[in-house]
């Protein structure tokens, strides 16, 4: 109990540090730049409080669970030596994290409310809601073949540079015919998608993956997964954009 604690204690501080800069530069700008006095100090340092313990409680909780987790079913994989489920877990892992991504389903709506203003869309509920989740789940899709791609590269030793290059040189081509209206939400859907409920697991596995399997590199293999689920998305959400 008391060890638990002091880590819980420890890693508050560590929060702490890490709002440090951003609270620096609110303070130095408000009072130096701007010359005026905090507005609602009390609520600010209830907000800043509430923010500390969000932070210190979710990175607690991967420490304890997700990471642990992920590692673990990635070694139960490996010492199973089925290819197949390994795969089919790794999408299942990449399109379930990604659906339930709270910035994805907040850029989704706000592209969709755009796209409706804009004339894309039906300015209506239901065109609304069928363009967003439509976003969401060619994202998804998306993230989920990436992480099978970054496992399949950890199998078979495959160098990352010469995917993630080529994958880029995909999107630039893929902007040049895009429509306009797309090319951005596609930009930006590659950096939702790699957010707070994917990162944790997707990195467990790749890292515990890479451990399990002899000749492979935690430091070397291990990670990349993510760099994968950020660019798939860019090419898939261009592609959608040219389909609807």
């Amino acid at each position: 109990m008391k060890t638990a604690f002091l880590a819980l204690l420890k890693s508050m501080l560590g929060s702490l540090r890490d709002l440090a800069p951003i609270i620096l530069v609110v303070v130095v700008f408000q009072l130096a730049v701007f010359g005026q006095p905090l507005p609602n100090l009390f609520e600010l340092l209830i907000g800043l409080a509430f923010v500390t313990l969000g932070l210190t409680f979710f990175i607690y909780g991967l420490e304890m669970g997700l990471f642990p987790i992920g590692e673990s079913m990635a070694h139960a994989f490996a010492r199973k030596g089925s290819v197949f489920w390994l795969i089919v877990f790794a999408f299942s892992l990449g399109f379930g994290t990604t659906v339930a991504e709270p910035a994805l389903i907040a850029v989704a709506a706000e592209a969709a409310s755009v796209a409706a203003n804009g004339g894309m869309i039906e300015q209506t509920l239901i065109a609304q809601q069928s363009y967003a989740t439509g976003l969401r789940y060619t994202v998804a899709l998306s993230v989920g073949l990436a992480i099978v791609l970054g496992v399949i590269r950890i199998l078979k030793g495959w160098p990352i540079h010469f995917m993630i290059i080529g994958g880029y040189l995909l999107v630039v081509a893929m902007t040049v015919f895009a429509p306009k209206e797309i090319i951005g939400i596609a930009y930006d859907s590659g950096g939702v998608t790699t957010s707070t409920i994917t990162v944790p697991l997707v990195t467990a596995l790749g890292v515990g993956l890479a451990s399990s399997i002899k000749g492979r590199n935690p430091m070397i293999d291990g990670f990349g997964l993510i760099a994968f689920a950020s660019l798939l998305p860019m090419i898939f959400v261009m592609g959608y954009g040219m389909v609807i």
